[in-house]
């Protein structure tokens, strides 16, 4: 099982990681606090402080079409929010 799934790069969590010191992870919906922190100083090298997660459910929509009524939903999603220590960066942009 893979821990992270993929790092969440937009405007609002790079001012964050500027400011704040604080990474946006996609995680797996079944990983633990404990799990995310040594995946995240496992994978970067960092030492981290905290760890906050938010759940998300799944979106839901139908649309009206000559069959009839479609419906679909989006995948649920896990998100955590890393707090690291002072002194220490994570560097979304370099290819190693």
């Amino acid at each position: 099982m893979s821990v992270l799934i993929k790092p969440i790069i937009t405007e609002k969590m790079t001012a964050d990681s500027e400011l704040y010191n604080r990474y946006g992870f996609m995680v797996d919906p079944k990983a633990n606090k404990l799990q995310i922190k040594e995946a995240v100083e496992a994978a970067y090298g960092v030492s981290v402080e905290k760890v906050r997660t938010m759940n998300y459910g799944p979106s839901r929509k139908s649309r009206y079409t000559k069959t009839g009524v479609q419906h679909g939903k989006t995948n649920a999603i896990k998100k955590a929010i890393v707090d690291v220590a002072e002194g220490d960066i994570i560097d979304f942009y370099s290819n190693l």
